[in-house]
């Protein structure tokens, strides 16, 4: 999804074990399977700053990972506290906005 300028979410809730809500100010809502976003943290513990490469070996990471809090950073991300002690890693709202896979995003990323 591409997001409308000042666009941000305005709410956040867990749905069940596995998936993060959040419905942004622009009336788009966007499902996440938790363990999914963990695997994309962007942070430099994640992913090399220089050559770009993962350094995150996914099965690092226990199946059952869930947000313990999540809050606002600044006006662009949020900073996830994760259940396996990771937290250095901010969503920018845009990448969030990148790893929406629900059904709308999906089209208009194959156009």
């Amino acid at each position: 999804m591409r997001l409308p300028p000042g666009a941000r979410p305005v709410k956040l809730s867990q749905e069940g074990p596995d998936t993060l809500f959040v419905r942004w100010s622009h009336g788009h809502e966007s499902r996440y399977p938790v363990r999914a976003l963990r695997l994309a943290c962007r942070c430099a513990q994640c992913v090399d700053e220089w050559t770009g490469e993962p350094r995150l070996a996914p099965d690092s990471v226990p199946a059952d990972v869930r947000p313990r809090s999540i809050e606002p950073v600044g006006l662009y991300g949020l900073q996830v506290d994760w259940s396996d002690g990771h937290n250095t890693g901010i969503f920018t709202f845009e990448t969030l906005a990148e790893l929406c896979e629900c059904s709308e995003c999906r089209a208009g990323a194959r156009t």
